[in-house]
C-alpha cells in the first residue's frame, strides 16, 4: 500500500509540558527543571558580578526594579560568577526563594543567563515574582543571525538599536546589514564622498516607485530625494550598542554585481562596452579592485567583526563578455569563462580580506567558477550551496529562501501588508532543519548555523520591518539554538502566547497569530481515500468544519482528532472567535485522472518541479505559496496528456492556477482542452481566457473550467497559453 504523507508529527517532551504551566523561556534550554518556591525582586535586591559583567547586572538590575517599590524584606541577590570549565556561550542558572546563581564563562554566556531571567520577568503571570528553576543551557549553533536589507529602505539607527534589544533576548548573535545595493549607498566611505552625497538618495520613496520609473538617483539636499546613509560615528554606535548585547555586527557590501549605485557615482568603474545602466563593476578594470580595497579598508576600521559580507549574488555578467578589459583579464589568467573571471574576481577580495585576518562571506554564488581557499558560503538559492561548500570544507551558513526570507507573506495576503510574494508562516519557519539529511556527517560539521533574511523592496517603514521578522525570528531562535529533540510546534505556541506581552513591552509591531487553519491531507492512492489533519497558530482553537462546501457555523462539527474523507468533499474550516475570517477550503475529489499516467510534451521548470510527473493528479490542492511542493511550474506553455487507461465518458476538465506578480507569476492566456479515444485523433472541446488583469499585485487563484457535452475519451490533452514570467499549477481534474 502506498502513502502520500504531508503531515509531520512531533515528539512530546515530558518535562517541558510540566513546567510550561510555571515558565515560559524561548529558545527551549538543554535543560530545564522546575523547582518549588518562587524568587522575588525587590527595589534593592543587590548584584553580584565580576568587573567585566558588571553591564549585564546593571541591564537586569535596570529592567526588574522598573516597576517595584518595595524594598526588601530578606536578602534577595543575583549573582554572576566564572566558570572555565564551561563551553564559550555555555550558561547554568539557579534560582531560589532568595537567591540567582548565573554561571558563565565569557561575557556572552553571562548574558544568556541574564536575558533567560529578563524572559522569565516578562512572561510571568505574577509582577516581581519568578519559579525557582534550575537551566543548563548552551547553543546548539555558533551562528544565529537575522539579515536586516537596509538599501532598498533606509532605518534610522534608534531601530537598529530597538532591534538589537530584542533579538539578544531571544539569544541570536549576528545581525547582518545589507549595507548597498541598487537602491542606495548606506555607509560613509571618507575617500569616496559621492557614495554618499550622489548614491545614496533617490527618486522615489517607495522602491517599486523607484523601479517602475527609470531608477534614477539625486544628490544629497535635494527637496525630492529619498533616502540616508550612516556616518562612520553612526556604524560605530551601533556596533557598540550591539556588542554590549552580544551581537556581532556583519557588513555587506556588494560586489561585483548589484553596484549600479556606485557606477552612477563613479562611471569609470563601469566596463566600456556599457551604453547603458548596469550593475557589474568591470572585473578587467585594474581601478574596480583599488576602488574595492579601500571601500573594505574603512569597512574594517569600522566593524571589528570576523565575517565581511561582499555579496558576490546575481551578477550578470552579459557586459563581461564583450568588455575589452574584461576579455583580456580573461585571457591574461587562463579563465575559461565570464563564472571563472567572477570567481577570479572574489578570490582576489578574500586574499585581501584574509591579509587583513578578517573571513569573506558571500552568498552561493560565489561558488560558481571555483570557491575561494577561506571563503564562507550563505546558502539562499536552497541548501545545495551549502552542502556543495560544506563538502569542500568550507564553512556554511543556511539561510534558503524557502524557509528563510522573511519578505514573505506570512498569513492570507488578502488581510497582510503587500509582499513580494511566497508565504512563509510562523510553523514552516519553525519546522526547518539547518543540517541537511542528503548531507554527510562527517561534513555536518560545517554547517555553523542559519540565518533569517529580510529584503525591504515591499517594507517601506520600520513597523513594517518589525512586522515582518516578530515572531519568526523566535521560531528561528528555537531551531538554532535548542536541542532539536525538544522541538514541539503546541509547545512553542503556549510558550509564545506568553512572550507578546514581552514584544509589546518593547514596543514592537509584531504580526499577531493568524486565524487561519491549515487543512493536511494524508492520501491513500490505493483506497482512494484521504485523512484530514489541521493546524493552526492560536493555541488550542476551537476549529469548527464542513464536508459540503458551505461555510462553518457553531452548529458545525468540532475539530478533535484526524479524520477520513471517502471519494469527493469540499472541506471547509475556520476559528470563529471575535477575529472571524474566510473559511479556509480544500477540495478532496479522487477524479478519473488521479493518479493516472501523464505525459509531458513541454517539460516543467526544474527549479519548481514539485512531486515530479505525476503533481497534476496526486490529489492534492496547492496552498498559499508555490514553494510548497504542490505548485509544479513552468515558464513555457503547458501541454501534457493524461492517460485515463481506460475508455470513459468525461463532462469537465478544470485545473487552478496562482497569480502574485512580484516574483513574476501570472495566469495564463487561456486554457484549452483536447480529448481523443486512440491517442492520434483529438477533438478540441473548448478553451476558458483569462480574466485577470496582469497588472493584479496581490495573490490571486483561479480555476479555470471547460464544460463537456458529455463524450467518451481515453486521452486527454491539456493546453495552458503561457502570458509572461512562470505559471504555476497544482491539480487538473478530469470528470
Amino acid at each position: 500500500m502506498k502513502k502520500i504523507v504531508i503531515a509531520i508529527s512531533l515528539l512530546f517532551i515530558g518535562h517541558i509540558a510540566s513546567a510550561q504551566n510555571v515558565v515560559s523561556i524561548i529558545p527551549e534550554p538543554q535543560f530545564l527543571k522546575v523547582n518549588a518556591g518562587s524568587f522575588t525582586f525587590y527595589k534593592n535586591t543587590g548584584f553580584i558580578a565580576p568587573a567585566s559583567w558588571k553591564p549585564i547586572a546593571k541591564y537586569v538590575q535596570q529592567i526588574t526594579s522598573t516597576s517595584i517599590n518595595t524594598l526588601q524584606k530578606g536578602n534577595t541577590r543575583i549573582i554572576f560568577k566564572e566558570n572555565k570549565r564551561l563551553a564559550p556561550s555555555e550558561y547554568t542558572l539557579d534560582v531560589s526563594s532568595n537567591t540567582i546563581t548565573i554561571f558563565a564563562k565569557d561575557y556572552a554566556g553571562a548574558l544568556y543567563g541574564a536575558q533567560t531571567i529578563v524572559q522569565l520577568w516578562y512572561t510571568t503571570k505574577t509582577p516581581s515574582r519568578i519559579a525557582c528553576i534550575s537551566v543548563k543551557d548552551k547553543p546548539r549553533f555558533d551562528y544565529r543571525g537575522l539579515m536586516l536589507d537596509v538599501s532598498r529602505n533606509f532605518y534610522p539607527v534608534s531601530f537598529i538599536k530597538s532591534l538589537i534589544d530584542v533579538l539578544s533576548i531571544y539569544k541570536i548573535n549576528n545581525l547582518h546589514l545589507h549595507l548597498t545595493d541598487g537602491a542606495g549607498w548606506r555607509i560613509e566611505i571618507k575617500k569616496y564622498p559621492l557614495l554618499t552625497k550622489q548614491a545614496a538618495f533617490r527618486t522615489h520613496k517607495t522602491w517599486k516607485e523607484w523601479w517602475k520609473n527609470g531608477m534614477g538617483y539625486l544628490k544629497e539636499g535635494d527637496p525630492l530625494a529619498y533616502g540616508g546613509y550612516y556616518t562612520q560615528n553612526d556604524a560605530k554606535e551601533i556596533v557598540a550598542y550591539a556588542a554590549a548585547k552580544a551581537i556581532n555586527v556583519i557588513p555587506e557590501i556588494e560586489m561585483p554585481g548589484h553596484s549600479d549605485e556606485v557606477l552612477a557615482a563613479y562611471p569609470n568603474l563601469a566596463c566600456d562596452s556599457v551604453t547603458s545602466r548596469s550593475g557589474e563593476f568591470c572585473i578587467g578594470n585594474d581601478s574596480t579592485f583599488i576602488f574595492m580595497q579601500d571601500v573594505l579598508t574603512e569597512i574594517m576600521q569600522v566593524f571589528p567583526s570576523k565575517y565581511i559580507h561582499i555579496g558576490g549574488d546575481e551578477a550578470a555578467k552579459g557586459h563581461w563578455k564583450k568588455c575589452t578589459k574584461c576579455q583580456k583579464r580573461i585571457l591574461d589568467n587562463g579563465l575559461k569563462d565570464v563564472d571563472e573571471l567572477q570567481s577570479y574576481a572574489i578570490k582576489r577580495m578574500e586574499k585581501f580580506i584574509s591579509s587583513k585576518g578578517r573571513y569573506l562571506l558571500g552568498w552561493d554564488e560565489i561558488l560558481e567558477g571555483g570557491l575561494a581557499p577561506g571563503a564562507r558560503v550563505m546558502s539562499w538559492r536552497g541548501e545545495q550551496g551549502g552542502i556543495d561548500a560544506a563538502r569542500q570544507n568550507h564553512d556554511v551558513i543556511m539561510t534558503p529562501g524557502g524557509t528563510c526570507y522573511f519578505d514573505k507573506y506570512q498569513q492570507n495576503p488578502a488581510g497582510e501588508p503587500e509582499a513580494i510574494g511566497g508565504f512563509l508562516p510562523l510553523q514552516k519557519v519553525y519546522e526547518y532543519e539547518p543540517l541537511p539529511a542528503s548531507l554527510e556527517k562527517e561534513k555536518q560539521q560545517y554547517i555553523k548555523g542559519a540565518q533569517a533574511n529580510l529584503w525591504t523592496e515591499y517594507v517601506p517603514t520600520q513597523e513594517h520591518a518589525a512586522y515582518m521578522i516578530f515572531p519568526r525570528i523566535i521560531a528561528l531562535s528555537e531551531v538554532v539554538w535548542s536541542n532539536p529533540i525538544s522541538k514541539n510546534w503546541a509547545q512553542f505556541q503556549e510558550k509564545l502566547a506568553a512572550h507578546y506581552s514581552l514584544l509589546q513591552a518593547y514596543n514592537i509591531n509584531y504580526c499577531r497569530p493568524s486565524n487561519r487553519v491549515d487543512i493536511v491531507s494524508s492520501i491513500d492512492t490505493s483506497l482512494q481515500n484521504a485523512t484530514i489533519s489541521f493546524n493552526s497558530e492560536q493555541f488550542k482553537p476551537t476549529i469548527y468544519y464542513t464536508l459540503d462546501g458551505s461555510n462553518p457555523q457553531t452548529s458545525s462539527a468540532v475539530y478533535t482528532k484526524p479524520f477520513s474523507v471517502v471519494g469527493k468533499a469540499t472541506i471547509k474550516a475556520a476559528i470563529l472567535n471575535a477575529k472571524k475570517s474566510a473559511p479556509d477550503s480544500v477540495l478532496i475529489n479522487f477524479h478519473k485522472a488521479f493518479n493516472k499516467p501523464v505525459a509531458y510534451n513541454i517539460p516543467f521548470s526544474k527549479s519548481y518541479p514539485a512531486a515530479g510527473a505525476k503533481t497534476l493528479v496526486n490529489g492534492y490542492r496547492g496552498s498559499l505559496t508555490y514553494q510548497d511542493g504542490q505548485w509544479q511550474g513552468f515558464t513555457s506553455n503547458i501541454d501534457v496528456v493524461i492517460d485515463l487507461q481506460k475508455v470513459d465518458t468525461i463532462h469537465l476538465v478544470q485545473a487552478n492556477f496562482m497569480q502574485i506578480i512580484g516574483p513574476g507569476v501570472y495566469m495564463p492566456k487561456y486554457i484549452e482542452v483536447q480529448t481523443s479515444v486512440d491517442g492520434i485523433n483529438y477533438t478540441n472541446q473548448g478553451r476558458d481566457n483569462n480574466t485577470t488583469s496582469p497588472t493584479e499585485s496581490s495573490l490571486l487563484f483561479k480555476d479555470y473550467k471547460i464544460l463537456i457535452k458529455p463524450t467518451a475519451a481515453r486521452y486527454v490533452k491539456f493546453i495552458s497559453k503561457l502570458q509572461n514570467g512562470f505559471q504555476f499549477i497544482d491539480e487538473i481534474i478530469v470528470e
